[in-house]
């Protein structure tokens, strides 16, 4: 039996992805700050201390892969300048600690999934509509560009050390549980379809069932290596997104359109990612044998409306 080391294993995609391993047969330790216990089979907790640099050498040296996953949520709170910097440091440190620990002491990892984000890329009006940015794209120089980046270059070393290293770089994901969706169905409880801005702009997305699957299909494909844009195949734009959002939740519904001079007087300046356009090529993955369950928007609404 395998066993599947986790970090961010308490958040969202972390629970369903433990979830899925386990069904699969593998054993799954879950690094956490706080200590916990479960009766769950195959499942066990074990600490670790990003801030203070310490982690639990035992779970590392069982673990014949790592999923890192840990960082705090992008979107979870308004952008202040202490903010943004535990955003970094929580990506960045983190990885730092894994190099550390895996260059300092025998391990047996064979497999590193690390998690990253479509920030990295800049918006639309770079790059070709119709085709979508692709992994080999440079990093936007932005916030979220710079945070990307060094996300990436924290565990980019993990790959010179004989350990395969893939990188996702995840769109929005959709879950029924919280996250982006769960914004969305706000203004729907009201009969709104609350679209933002001119709602042109390009929304790139996932089923969190489907990134779930992709991490498992990264881990058991030798294959896979480098970098993939961890999105569906069929990028929406804000407006026929928050429709479809509408129409699933209720049968009558009122379109209404709020300016982006309102938005970044509430978000301040993560006004401009919600307004921003991104349109994501999910090619590579493809090509590498990746089938996506929810290919387009309706189909996964569908899913997780029901």
């Amino acid at each position: 039996m395998q066993t599947v080391l986790i970090t961010g294993g308490t958040g969202m995609i972390g629970r369903s992805l433990t979830t899925m391993f386990l069904e699969k047969g593998y054993q799954v330790i879950v690094l956490t700050r706080k200590q916990k216990r479960t009766h769950r089979k195959n499942l066990s907790f074990a600490k670790w201390d990003i801030d203070k640099g310490e982690i639990d050498l035992e779970a590392v040296n069982k673990a014949d892969m790592i999923v890192h996953l840990a960082g705090e949520g992008v979107a979870d709170k308004r952008w202040t300048v202490k903010r943004k910097q535990a955003i970094v440091d929580s990506r960045v440190q983190s990885g730092n600690l894994l190099v550390k620990v895996l260059s300092e002491n025998k391990n047996k990892v064979k497999t590193f999934i690390s998690a990253s984000a479509i920030g990295w890329y800049g918006p639309d009006t770079i790059n070709s509509l119709k085709d979508g940015f692709a992994e080999t794209d440079p990093a936007d120089n932005s916030y979220l560009g710079n945070t990307c980046q060094q996300w990436e270059q924290s565990t980019a070393t993990i790959g010179k050390m004989g350990i395969r290293l893939v990188t996702l770089r995840i769109g929005i994901v959709f879950n029924n549980k919280g996250g982006a969706l769960a914004e969305f169905l706000k203004p729907a409880k009201f009969g709104l379809a609350t679209i933002l801005g001119n709602g042109k702009q390009i929304v790139s997305w996932i089923h969190y069932k489907d990134l779930c699957r992709m991490i498992v299909f990264a881990i058991e494909t030798p294959a896979i290596q480098g970098t993939y844009n961890a999105v569906a195949p069929q990028p929406v734009t804000n407006k026929k997104l928050v429709l479809t959002i509408a129409k699933n939740k209720y049968p009558i519904y009122f379109p209404s359109f709020v300016p982006a001079f309102l938005l970044k007087i509430i978000l301040g300046e993560m006004s401009v990612e919600v307004l921003k356009s991104v349109n994501i090529s999910a090619q590579k993955i493809q090509v590498a044998g990746f089938l996506f369950d929810y290919p387009t928007v309706e189909e996964a609404l569908i899913d997780l409306m029901k």
